[in-house]
């Protein structure tokens, strides 16, 4: 019997994917721990710089845009929008949220804290707030996120910071 791409209405897409969210959650209780991971995967593809330089950022791209695609969203249910905010919403990726609110939630979480849109699911915002919680730089969650640019969707933002790191450093 093949099965079908139709999904009864009142199955939510959070109870499809549980296996996901589970691993979402996870990320949020150990943001501390993946705040450390994040730091340092920073200062080791700051000191590439030279390597991605020479290589060049447009051709290292799609190699390391797919290996952050895989680890991201395995850890994250990450959108890869190109413009993570992880390190500044307690590792909740802020596009999970049905409505894509990248700077909290909005006037409909319910009482219990769990999603207007989808009630199957936590608020993403309320998870962000309770990872950041954890982690040392968690008053980063108050920084304004700017609109999303649609034209970095599918691009490494992990390159993009790193070269624009590398940029502040050469500069100074």
């Amino acid at each position: 019997m093949s099965k079908a791409a139709y999904q009864p209405a009142s199955t939510s897409p959070v109870v499809r994917s549980r296996a996901f969210y589970t691993i979402r959650l996870w990320s949020v209780r150990h943001a501390r721990f993946l705040e450390r991971i994040y730091k340092a995967l920073a200062i080791v593809f700051l000191k590439l710089h030279p390597v991605w330089k020479r290589v060049g950022y447009q051709r290292a791209e799609k190699p390391v845009m797919i290996a952050e695609k895989i680890v991201k969203g395995f850890l994250f249910d990450c959108r890869m929008c190109g413009q993570c905010a992880l390190s500044d919403t307690g590792m909740s990726c802020p596009m999970n949220c049905p409505k894509s609110l990248r700077n909290g939630p909005c006037g409909g979480v319910r009482p219990n804290g769990n999603c207007e849109v989808e009630p199957d699911m936590p608020c993403v915002w309320v998870q962000a707030w309770t990872g950041s919680r954890m982690m040392v730089g968690g008053d980063a969650i108050q920084k304004v996120q700017p609109p999303v640019d649609h034209s970095l969707k599918e691009t490494s933002s992990w390159l993009r910071v790193t070269s624009e790191a590398a940029e502040q450093k050469e500069a100074s």
